[in-house]
C-alpha cells in the first residue's frame, strides 16, 4: 500500500493487497425519507404509453392502501403532473424539496414542478439530465413511501443508466406497443436491465386492441401482438395488455387519470406487491 493512499480503492488502480470491492454507486434517499419499493417502467423508444402506464400502477397501488410515489425521470418531456392535473410548483426548505401531491395523495416529483413556465423546453445535456434524477432521489423530502415509481425516458442512455445504478431499483416493468419495430427495440431495454442485474418483472403491452363498444370484439389495430413471443425469448412470465381506450386518452389530457378504472393492470400490482 502507497504512503499516499487514501483508502478509496474506486478512484485508485493500484492493485495492493489492502484493495478492497468495488464500493456501492448506490445514492443515498434524503435523509428525511424512506423508500421500501423501487420500480423503474422502462421502455425502448417513445411514444408507447410509458408515462401511462406509470400512473396507472401508482393510482392502482395507491387504491390498496400503499403510500406511493413517482420520480419523474423524464426530464426533456415531463408528463406526469399534467397527466394528474397537478400545475403548482414545488417548495422546499432547509430539509430539501417538497414533493406535490396528486387528489389521492400520490407524491410525485418532475422538472416541470421546478420550471418558471412549464411550457419551456429543458436543453441541458445529458450528465446534467441525469445529475438532476439523482437530486431527485437525494434532495427530494419524500417521507415514508412504499412504492415509487420512475418514470423513465425512453432508450438506453445517460438517465436510465444513472437510475440503474443510483437508486435501488427492484425490478422493471418494460412497456411496448405491437409494432414488430418496438418489439425488437424493447429487448435492447430487456438486456439493459439484465446487464446491470435488475430483474425484469413483466411486460406491459400498450394499445395491444380496441375492442368495439357495441360487439365487444377485438380488433388489432396496429397489427397481432408478438409481446408474448419477446417475453419467451427473455426468459418474462408476465405479460398484461392495454387496449386503445378513448377514456384513457380523455383522461390523461383533462389531468384525471387517478379516476380511471384500470383492470388490465390488476394482475401487475399483484406481481409488484410480491417483489422482494
Amino acid at each position: 500500500m502507497s504512503e499516499s493512499c487514501n483508502h478509496d480503492c474506486s478512484s485508485c488502480s493500484s492493485n495492493c493487497g489492502e484493495r478492497t470491492e468495488p464500493q456501492s454507486l448506490i445514492a443515498p434517499v434524503n435523509q428525511y425519507s424512506s423508500v421500501k419499493k423501487v420500480i423503474a417502467v422502462v421502455s425502448g423508444k417513445g411514444g408507447v404509453g410509458k408515462s401511462l402506464v406509470t400512473s396507472l400502477l401508482a393510482v392502482l397501488t395507491r387504491r390498496r392502501g400503499h403510500k406511493t410515489a413517482i420520480l419523474d425521470a423524464d426530464i426533456t418531456g415531463p408528463s406526469i403532473p399534467g397527466v394528474f392535473g397537478v400545475h403548482q410548483k414545488a417548495e422546499g426548505n432547509e430539509m430539501g424539496v417538497f414533493p406535490a401531491t396528486t387528489e389521492s395523495g400520490i407524491e410525485l416529483m418532475s422538472i416541470n414542478l421546478l420550471l418558471e413556465n412549464e411550457n419551456d423546453p429543458v436543453v441541458w445535456r445529458g450528465p446534467v439530465i441525469a445529475g438532476a434524477v439523482k437530486q431527485f432521489w437525494t434532495e427530494v423530502v419524500w417521507g415514508d413511501v412504499d412504492y415509487m415509481f420512475v418514470d423513465m425516458p425512453p432508450g438506453t442512455g445517460d438517465v436510465p443508466l444513472t437510475v440503474f445504478q443510483s437508486l435501488p431499483v427492484d425490478g422493471v416493468i418494460v412497456v411496448t406497443s405491437p409494432q414488430e419495430l418496438v418489439s425488437m427495440i424493447v429487448e435492447k431495454a430487456v438486456k439493459m436491465a439484465g446487464m446491470l442485474n435488475v430483474p425484469v418483472l413483466g411486460i406491459v403491452e400498450n394499445m395491444a386492441y380496441f375492442e368495439c363498444p357495441n360487439c365487444h370484439e377485438k380488433h388489432a389495430i396496429f397489427g397481432e401482438s408478438s409481446v408474448d413471443a419477446v417475453a419467451a425469448r427473455n426468459g418474462i412470465t408476465h405479460v398484461a395488455q392495454l387496449p386503445i381506450a378513448p377514456t384513457l386518452a380523455d383522461a390523461c389530457d383533462r389531468g384525471l387519470i387517478e379516476r380511471v378504472s384500470a383492470p388490465w393492470l390488476e394482475a401487475t400490482v399483484d406481481l409488484i406487491e410480491r417483489t422482494k
